[in-house]
């Protein structure tokens, strides 16, 4: 029998898990590595609801596994010791854990790397962790920055005001912490109004949480994309003048028709989290000329989407996108560019998550883009 590695966190067992042990024990002796409490609360920026010796015991148990352990080491590939010695034949993920690093890893060590559909037990439901978090209320979204990144610090947008713009979406997947998804304001919501938002103008809501997760004395200030694209649903496009922090104008497109138009065309592929002690300023050159070329870009993206001109969309995108790397070089390195390389050729358009040189690879694409994973727009009639 061949062997196959599966790794994952496996908190909140649920037949989900089970069915996926299933399918993937029909490609050989199945072996599982699980991620310490540790290294899931490093990713996630949360406590597992069972321990590593609970989700050990409980996947050791199950009859599809033939022997289970939890992974020595820390970050997306905590596994690396445990697959070099283990050395299986196949490596398998469900689509939503797909990362290239860890696809470049099994290139590296010789073995068939594999991506399953997540496919539920023929008569049972659809599960993921990230759904029963949901049903269990943990219903906070989360934010994606389309274009224009950086303009909302006023370190920028005093060289030269401009706009840019940022979508709200749903927590259909539990993204990792320091990965340019605005998790660390998304903490301070809950921290403000717990596991939902409240009821009131989005705006208002947004000027308040604003307020909250940067109060006074706080260091580094969280730029105000962040509040609006958890607090307003759609499509934010928002406008500064020099040295502010807050714009002096924002439009909203939530209509059905655009909503759906972008979860057609955007994918993501899991990248890394920003690493600790990274600076993604180091070395920055805010120029008017690099400012411009961003907010302009950020303008002509905006419009382009209203206009549902893919191409248009893509194509500023990734304009914008330059811009930010120019300004922060750091946003980029040899890592992210083989990522880019290896899907640019096939797609119209690309970016980085938030700034954290890592996080999420985002994507405008005309078709379905292999081992990417789609988001969910948030409706205001979601609260």
């Amino acid at each position: 029998m061949k062997k196959v590695f599966v790794s994952g966190c496996y908190d909140m067992l649920h037949s989900g898990h089970v069915a996926f042990f299933k399918e993937a024990s029909q490609y050989g002796d199945l072996y599982v590595g699980i991620g310490s409490d540790a290294t899931i609360e490093s990713l996630k920026g949360r406590s597992t609801i069972n321990s590593e010796d609970e989700r050990l015991y409980m996947v050791k148990s199950i009859k599809y596994i033939t022997d289970a352990w939890v992974n020595r080491g820390d970050g997306i590939i905590d596994f690396r010791k445990e697959i070099e010695n283990l050395k299986p034949d196949i490596f398998i993920v469900n689509k939503d854990g797909h990362s290239p690093v860890k696809e470049n890893l099994c290139k590296e060590l010789g073995i068939k790397y594999t991506v399953l559909e997540r496919v539920p037990e023929a008569g049972l439901p659809a599960r993921s962790t990230t759904l029963l978090r949901k049903e269990n209320k943990n219903l906070l979204p989360y934010r994606i920055d389309i274009a224009g990144t950086w303009i909302d610090q006023p370190y920028v947008n005093k060289v030269y005001p401009g706009s840019c713009m940022t979508l709200s979406i749903e927590p259909s997947i539990e993204f990792n912490e320091r990965s340019g998804m605005a998790t660390s304001t998304r903490k301070r919501a809950f921290d403000l109004w717990g596991p939902t938002l409240p009821l009131g103008n989005p705006v208002k809501l947004a000027q308040t949480l604003f307020r909250f997760d940067n109060e006074p004395g706080k260091i580094e200030i969280s730029g105000s994309q962040d509040s609006i694209g958890i607090a307003i649903p759609g499509l934010c496009f928002f406008t500064f003048e020099a040295n502010q922090y807050w714009p002096s104008g924002i439009q909203i497109i939530e209509d059905e028709e655009t909503l759906t138009w972008l979860e057609e065309h955007i994918y993501l592929v899991t990248l890394w989290p920003r690493k600790r002690g990274y600076e993604a300023t180091a070395n920055a050159s805010i120029t008017p000329e690099n400012v411009k070329r961003l907010t302009n870009a950020a303008g002509q993206c905006f419009e382009s989407i209203k206009k549902k001109d893919l191409k248009g969309f893509g194509k500023y995108m990734v304009d914008s996108f330059n811009a930010q790397t120019a300004i922060f070089p750091s946003t980029l390195d040899k890592d992210i560019e083989q990522v880019i390389d290896k899907y640019k050729n096939d797609i119209l358009g690309w970016k980085l998550s938030g700034a954290g040189g890592g996080g999420y690879l985002i994507m405008v694409s005309e078709k379905p883009v292999e081992n990417a994973f789609k988001i969910k727009a948030r409706r205001r009639s979601g609260y």
